[in-house]
């Protein structure tokens, strides 16, 4: 997976933005490469966990015209991998790309969370 520039910009401005809570959005990907970020609302409204709800229920129908969406959080001052809360709140992403940003480092990484296990997924603009 490639985060292009644009889109990583956007998705640590928006964790800056909602600390001390986890910010969540989507990343829009094409052939493997986030092309841009969508914001979400965190309705958990907490530097523990999240809760993605999109304003546009538009962004879902991507998915029908070529696109996949990851879904992409914050954690505030914790490595940038799944803990024990995202892996068993990962609901309809698993299988899927699962991005985490750390705001305290800047860190990106992105796995794969499912039945078997966590995998680490190659990611490059991380």
């Amino acid at each position: 997976m490639v985060v292009a520039p644009a889109a990583r910009l956007a998705l640590a401005q928006h964790a800056r933005d909602e600390a001390p809570n986890e910010s969540c959005g989507l990343l829009v990907l094409r052939d493997g490469v986030a092309e841009r970020y969508v914001p979400g609302v965190n309705a958990a409204a907490s530097p523990y966990r999240f809760e993605l709800r999109v304003e546009d229920p538009e962004v879902w129908f991507l998915e029908d015209e070529g696109y996949e969406l990851a879904v992409v959080h914050s954690h505030v001052s914790s490595p940038p991998r799944p803990s024990r809360t995202d892996v068993e709140n990962v609901g309809l992403w698993a299988g899927r790309p699962y991005v985490i940003y750390t705001l305290r480092t800047g860190e990106l990484a992105a796995w794969r969370i499912g039945d078997g296990g966590i995998e680490q997924l190659p990611l490059e603009g991380g």
